[in-house]
């Protein structure tokens, strides 16, 4: 396993990591670098995490499918689709029209994720009934 050491001493990892949605009909393989973890308080990620919700990134090439029969995609905004399990309810990804990278909810990644939070982002929007007290950067927006 490879590691690259960033400013603020992020590790970036590179590895094989596996991951799923709760009923197993997702299932996923990355092969490539994971990036830290973005912890997302904006008003979408609540409404489909029920909180706020914690990604991380690699690369969309770095991810393959290795069981999909439930994955289905919403387009959330103009933009940006979001996948999820259709038997479960599992929300699984975020990924923005155009771009490379593909974001994957830290809580399906099998353990050991093997990245930490790094920062929190669109906190401007976040709930009233939380505090964010961890230290960690924040920004209003991203």
């Amino acid at each position: 396993m490879r590691q690259k050491y960033q400013k603020r001493k992020t590790i970036l990892m590179t590895a094989k990591k596996s991951g799923s949605c709760l009923c197993q009909g997702v299932r996923f393989e990355i092969v490539g670098t994971l990036n830290p973890i973005l912890a997302c308080h904006c008003s979408q990620c609540a409404k489909t995490s029920g909180n706020f919700a914690t990604m991380s990134s690699t690369a969309a090439a770095s991810l393959t499918m290795v069981s999909d029969e439930t994955l289905r995609w919403f387009q959330s905004s103009e933009t940006v689709n979001r996948g999820f399990c259709s038997r479960c309810g599992s929300n699984l990804f975020w990924k923005q029209t155009g771009s490379p990278d593909i974001y994957i909810t830290a809580g399906t990644i099998d353990k050991p994720v093997g990245v930490r939070i790094a920062e929190h982002i669109y906190v401007a929007s976040k709930s009233d009934y939380y505090d964010i007290t961890d230290g960690l950067p924040q920004k209003d927006e991203w």
